[in-house]
């Protein structure tokens, strides 16, 4: 829920940014902010002995989160913002979690019921009515649908990270932030874009320390923990905190299709929040590297080189176990709807 807050705050701030300097060029110093904040971070806390690290075959996962979710979403976000509302923005946002769990059911094979499918029926009914044109006609904006395909990017980012949020999350942000961030910056200059203030570079990079790196950080611990779907499900918070934010910040008049919006989504939130997931299921060989604590799903002997106390990371096998408990689809349960056991 921190994460969604911070990411919220962070659309009415990149909203003023705007105004002052070329878009790209606000997303690259949003996502520069992040990564090199992180980096600074991650240097003083020295976490090396309890968390876990990123190994090459997660680098093509992380090489795509980048590419979506760093690089092209940021840019559509910002194009999007400069002609949609603060507070309308906010809300399309919640297209990402749609995006998101209709990725991880069915290309990645998280599990999901009807309260799930549900709730993101409900999220996209008061997407469609947030974002149809006051004038009537089948053609969104294209402010809107902008922000609409930055959040399916997004998606595509949230299940590739989710592939190896197993490791450091300071780490995967920072170089997610770091990456993307210069790249936007490159492109930005190559358009044109004039040199920022000094002024604006620093406000613009702490928004996104905090909006884009510690929020992202976060997110990526909420992966490992609750699966794809769900963490994007609760991440949909995030657009309420940034639309209230607008109304504040812009002095926005509360639309009646924004409060309709509102509704319809809060609903689709909640059946989220709210749902229970316990069978019996089945646990395959499992060989990994993550930040653990010695409980039912890690009974592993160590080694002499292994880190003491805990928690802490290193190696570790999974040996195939069956048995029930309530879950989400973390690290540990991946398994598919065709594999419960009752």
């Amino acid at each position: 829920m921190t994460a969604a807050v911070l990411f919220g705050l962070s659309i009415p701030g990149a909203k003023l940014l705007i105004g002052e300097a070329h878009p790209v060029l606000v997303a690259g110093l949003l996502y520069c902010g992040a990564g090199l904040g992180l980096f600074a971070l991650r240097f003083l806390d020295r976490r090396d002995a309890v968390e876990g690290r990123l190994g090459r075959r997660d680098l093509p996962w992380l090489a795509g989160a980048v590419l979506a979710g760093g690089v092209i979403g940021p840019v559509l976000l910002m194009w999007g913002l400069g002609t949609t509302p603060a507070s309308a923005a906010a809300l399309l946002l919640n297209f990402e979690g749609v995006f998101t769990a209709a990725l991880a059911w069915f290309v990645f094979g998280e599990n999901f019921d009807r309260r799930i499918a549900l709730g993101m029926v409900l999220v996209i009914a008061g997407g469609i009515v947030l974002s149809w044109p006051p004038e009537g006609g089948a053609a969104l904006p294209a402010g809107s649908l902008a922000v609409v395909a930055a959040s399916l990017c997004w998606a595509i980012d949230n299940n590739l990270t989710q592939k190896v949020s197993g490791g450091d999350p300071l780490q995967i942000a920072a170089l997610k932030g770091v990456v993307a961030g210069s790249v936007n910056v490159a492109v930005a200059f190559a358009l044109g874009a004039g040199a920022p203030s000094a002024g604006l570079a620093v406000v613009a990079m702490i928004v996104g320390l905090f909006g884009y790196g510690i929020s992202l950080s976060l997110f990526v611990v909420a992966l490992r923990h609750l699966g794809t779907a769900r963490t994007g499900a609760y991440f949909s918070v995030a657009p309420f905190v940034g639309a209230a934010a607008a109304l504040v910040i812009f002095d926005e008049p509360p639309r009646l299709e924004l409060m309709a919006a509102a509704l319809l989504m809060g609903l689709g939130i909640w059946l989220h929040v709210t749902e229970r997931h316990d069978h019996a299921h089945e646990h395959e060989l499992l060989a990994h590297d993550h930040r653990h604590l010695h409980d039912e799903h890690h009974n592993h002997r160590h080694g002499e080189d292994d880190p003491p106390g805990e928690p802490h990371a290193h190696a570790h096998v999974h040996e195939p176990i069956i048995h029930g408990h309530p879950h989400y689809p973390d690290i540990h349960h991946r398994h598919h709807r065709r594999r419960r056991f009752r």
